[in-house]
């Protein structure tokens, strides 16, 4: 359980950057219960003010991680707008808790077989996604 939060079973989302903040969105249309972990201070007092679970540090380290309960969590989303950030997160989860499903965010090809090397389950690479997603919009169109 997250220490006072009664929390088990929980996902933990690292980031409420564009990404977490649709990830959030998405987890509380379904109501699954979550806990946010991020750095900004100002992100930390509006997601409070939202009623979310919040714990305020960094996601690199194994101390916030264990803050936010991660011995109980089923799933963590590491979607942090660093690369870097998120493969030591992905290291530190998996240290943590070896059963956890773990989904990441890559920006690189190479850091997205990094990540999968240090046991991500998931990858999502947003711009390539994106990308896709237009090209595909703009082949459906008529001449």
């Amino acid at each position: 359980m997250v220490k006072g939060l009664g929390m088990e079973g929980h996902v933990i989302v690292c980031g409420y950057g564009i990404v977490g903040q649709k990830v959030v969105d998405v987890l509380t249309e379904r109501n699954v219960n979550f806990v946010v972990v991020e750095m900004d201070p100002k992100k930390v007092e509006h997601l409070k003010e939202l009623g979310y679970t919040v714990i305020e540090g960094d996601a690199t380290y194994s101390k916030t991680l264990k803050q936010a309960g991660i011995e109980g969590a089923r799933a963590i989303a590491i979607v942090l707008d660093d690369d870097a950030k998120n493969l030591f997160t992905v290291l530190a989860a998996h240290d943590l808790n070896k059963r956890i499903f773990i989904t990441a965010r890559a920006n690189d090809e190479f850091v997205r077989e990094k990540l999968i090397e240090a046991g991500a389950d998931y990858i999502v690479m947003p711009q390539k996604a994106a990308s896709r997603e237009i090209v595909g919009e703009i082949v459906k169109m008529k001449s």
